[in-house]
């Protein structure tokens, strides 16, 4: 027979010397050289746990013993012997009193006159792994319990029915300005700006259907602190099972900073943009204009002395000039929009209209409240806006096959609301990838803090929306 070489310490705790003797051959049956200790009573052996120089891996109680018996014996040896196993050999048959030594802390539960050799070192090495186990999974709990306290990022764990917080971390109670008990009667609505609790339900049901219920999902959301505060965040969420039911865990990354320094640096690349396109129109307007303009007029003089079979040559060559004037013209207004020359948004859209349906090919409805043209719109504003319109256009004229095509500015409860859309084709939003044209129309919305949303199916035309908050 192999005998187990693992080493251990044993305490035997037990008045009857005979069975002493019967349990310390089981032992010495199955493992190679085991160290036992023999107490004969709780007195001698609350002595040999006390001093603490020797770790005893494994205790064998007997439950009834001169000194004590029973709970109060189970007792005392667990508050001496807290790292031990502990495992109850008895001759009394007592379902019930067994199941309770259990939840006092007792490993196992053992009639003397069922036990072997075999079946003592089953349960010695089963409860062995056992506490390995559990306390393998202490210590990962304590490193998470780390991990998720000691973060320098936000962090909490909510619950998936109900979204109530659940957990949060120090981090979170500081960047927040809530308290842990204010954060446990609240839900992960209640820290969402009122813009986004739509969006946070659609994200909702798209991580709890069953393709993406135990996904890491991610996103960039607002919250707004307990002073009233918005920051922009970045989340990372990923699923965790706690107690057979499934919870999120969340972090939660301020990028307020982050964002407004790339919208400066985007605002600064597109001021320089604007700039250059400017400088480019005004030098076609002001300056080729001009020339074609100063050629148009020496073809003029030069029409007495040219003979009549040249007429037709002359006439095409007038009509090439004025055509490179008006396309140089068009251009020009596309490079360098007419509010720049103290044109207002209305008068520059209405151009910017009539230049792309020169030949009628589209019915176009431009309409602008009372408040908007009375609202001092800032410039720069003012030019995105016109971009965001152009673009689209572009998308309309080269994809949409649409005949009509509608343009509406509203201004409602401090909101400046762009509306773009037409009758054309259409398209799946769920097949049809964003292009750079889209992007830079969501880019140019979201530098001012807004809100760019696109609907389109086929066949029923496409509908921009740019929501804008403005301020007084």
């Amino acid at each position: 027979m192999i005998k187990d070489n693992v080493l251990l310490n044993f305490l035997i705790i037990e008045d009857n010397p005979g069975d002493f003797i019967l349990i310390k051959d089981y032992l010495e049956e199955q493992f190679v050289s085991p160290k036992v200790t023999h107490a004969s009573n709780f007195t001698a052996a609350k002595s040999f746990l006390a001093e603490q120089q020797i770790k005893y891996d494994v205790i064998l109680l007997d439950l009834s013993l001169p000194d004590k018996n029973g709970e109060a014996l189970i007792a005392g040896v667990r508050s001496f012997g807290l790292d031990s196993i502990v495992i109850v050999l008895t001759g009394f048959s007592d379902i019930e009193f067994s199941i309770k030594s259990l939840s006092m802390g007792v490993a196992d539960y053992l009639l003397k006159d069922d036990i072997n050799a075999s079946s003592l070192y089953k349960s010695i090495i089963y409860n062995i792994e056992r506490r390995r186990m559990s306390l393998q999974l202490i210590e990962s709990e304590k490193r998470f319990s780390n991990l998720f306290q000691l973060s320098p990022q936000p962090m909490w764990v909510y619950d998936t029915e109900t979204l109530g917080f659940i957990q949060v971390n120090e981090a979170a109670l500081e960047k927040y300005g809530y308290s842990e008990n204010e954060f446990f009667n609240m839900t992960i609505m209640d820290i969402r700006s009122v813009e986004e609790i739509q969006k946070l339900k659609d994200a909702l049901l798209s991580k709890n259907s069953d393709e993406n219920a135990e996904n890491t999902s991610t996103g960039r959301f607002r919250h707004h602190k307990k002073s009233g505060e918005l920051i922009d965040v970045e989340i990372y969420s990923s699923p965790i099972a706690l107690d057979d039911k499934l919870y999120r865990s969340v972090i939660a990354i301020d990028v307020t900073e982050k964002i407004a320094f790339e919208q400066k640096l985007t605002m600064a690349i597109i001021k320089t943009q604007e700039d250059e396109r400017y400088e480019i129109g005004g030098e076609l307007h002001d300056n080729v204009c001009q020339i074609l303009a100063a050629s148009q007029l020496s073809l003029g003089l030069l029409q007495s002395l040219l003979p009549e079979s040249a007429f037709d040559h002359y006439e095409r060559v007038s009509a090439y000039i004025k055509m490179a004037s008006l396309e140089i013209r068009n251009l020009s207004h596309r490079l360098a929009p007419a509010f720049f020359d103290d044109s207002t948004l209305y008068e520059s859209f209405e151009l910017l209209l009539k230049n792309v349906n020169i030949e009628n090919k589209y019915t176009i409805s431009l309409h602008f409240d009372d408040a908007v043209k009375e609202f001092p719109i800032a410039r720069d504003l003012q030019l995105n806006l016109y971009r965001i319109l152009q673009e689209q256009l572009r998308n309309i004229f080269k994809y949409a096959a649409a005949t009509t095509i509608d343009v509406d500015l509203i201004m409602h409860k401090n909101h400046l609301k762009m509306r773009i859309a037409d009758d054309g084709i259409g398209f799946n939003m769920r097949l049809v990838k964003e292009g750079i044209g889209l992007a830079n129309m969501k880019r140019r919305t979201e530098l001012f803090s807004g809100k760019f949303d696109i609907a389109s199916s086929p066949g029923e035309g496409c509908e921009i929306i740019v929501d804008i908050p403005i301020r007084k």
